[in-house]
């Protein structure tokens, strides 16, 4: 984990002084010095800087002027002779808060605090990330199909999805298959395949989709074909033009051989 920092210092001794302390520190680059706010203003704006040590007293302006002009802050310690601006310091979050002359032990200090800061703020990120994709699947899940209403007789009857062997074309119907009976539902193949979570369900022909849950076993014929046997009994071969699907679904370890 690098850190990109600027010091920022009226005083040249004290930015030499702070630059030979960090030059043990094999995380932390510098990427910019300034004497004054003008100067930091316009180098934190051109580097974006993670972190800066930033003097309190500056002949125009001072640190915490700096800090206000700033649309995005980077994190900050603060390096200063003074002890009356602490409280103030940590009121705008401030990493640390140095007090000259600081010592290689006190700065390694403040630096582990900057290094967990980013090490949570990455955590932080990440677990965002992680929910945003959880989120997402869980739409996702939203939308497909779970079950399948079948007018018949006056009466409609709900057949779920996840109780569906396989599905046939057969004409302007599909016939939904389960393992005790067969139903018509007017709708084609395509907007049927469409409506089916693919984690689920594998298209292996154009007039067949397949329960991967229900399948035994699949294996290739030649000619770009492959014989799909199912564990309620029966075989389908799968068409040449969907030779693609059935072998991603192979290399998923999805094949119960």
């Amino acid at each position: 984990m690098k850190l990109r920092c600027i010091i920022i210092d009226d005083e040249y001794l004290a930015r030499q002084r702070l630059v030979k302390l960090l030059a043990e520190e094999t995380e932390v680059i510098i990427v910019a010095e300034c004497k004054n706010g003008a100067e930091a203003l316009e180098k934190i704006g051109l580097k974006e800087p993670d972190l800066i040590f930033l003097d309190v007293q500056m002949p125009d302006m001072n640190g915490f002027a700096v800090l206000q002009k700033l649309k995005k802050l980077p994190y900050v310690i603060f390096t200063t002779a003074y002890d009356t601006y602490a409280l103030k310091a940590f009121e705008i979050n401030a990493v640390d808060y140095l007090l000259k002359p600081f010592d290689e032990e006190r700065l390694r200090i403040a630096l582990q605090r900057m290094f967990e800061l980013k090490r949570k703020e990455k955590a932080s990120v990440l677990e965002a990330k992680i929910q945003q994709l959880l989120n997402t699947l869980s739409e996702e899940e939203d939308t497909y199909r779970t079950s399948f209403e079948i007018k018949k007789n006056g009466r409609v009857l709900s057949v779920r999805t996840e109780d569906i062997v396989s599905i046939r074309s057969s004409g302007n119907y599909v016939e939904l298959f389960t393992e005790e009976k067969k139903y018509l539902f007017r709708a084609t193949m395509n907007a049927v395949e469409g409506e089916l979570d693919p984690f689920t369900f594998l298209r292996v022909h154009r007039s067949a989709i397949l329960n991967k849950h229900y399948i035994q076993s699949c294996a290739y014929t030649g000619n770009s074909e492959y014989k799909v046997r199912l564990k309620t009994g029966g075989e389908v071969v799968s068409g040449r033009s969907y030779k693609e699907k059935v072998i991603a679904f192979l290399d998923q370890g999805e094949n119960p051989v």
